[in-house]
């Protein structure tokens, strides 16, 4: 028997992790936006914000190299990509 999406039993597959609306509103929270500038530029953290540049929401990670060298990289919040990586 079917029914819109398929054989019935298997209607339900967006609840079991297969959809691909599941993390369709998600955003990365502050910790995963370090995470991702540390990957990019190693260093210590100084400090990290939620901004709004050109109507996109960014972290804005400060890091300190060992060389201490301080760069501010952009994070986008709904993607986890870098936007920018700038000396501070």
């Amino acid at each position: 028997m079917y029914n819109y999406w398929g054989p019935i039993g298997y209607a339900n597959w967006q609840n079991q992790g297969y959809g691909y609306r599941q993390n369709w509103y998600r955003q990365i929270n502050i910790i995963e936006g370090i995470n991702i500038a540390v990957q990019q530029v190693p260093g210590e953290v100084v400090s990290a914000e939620l901004d709004t540049k050109n109507g996109m929401q960014v972290y804005e990670v400060e890091i300190i190299t060992q060389q201490g060298v301080k760069y501010e990289v952009d994070v986008d919040r709904n993607t986890g990509s870098i936007l920018d990586i700038n000396l501070d």
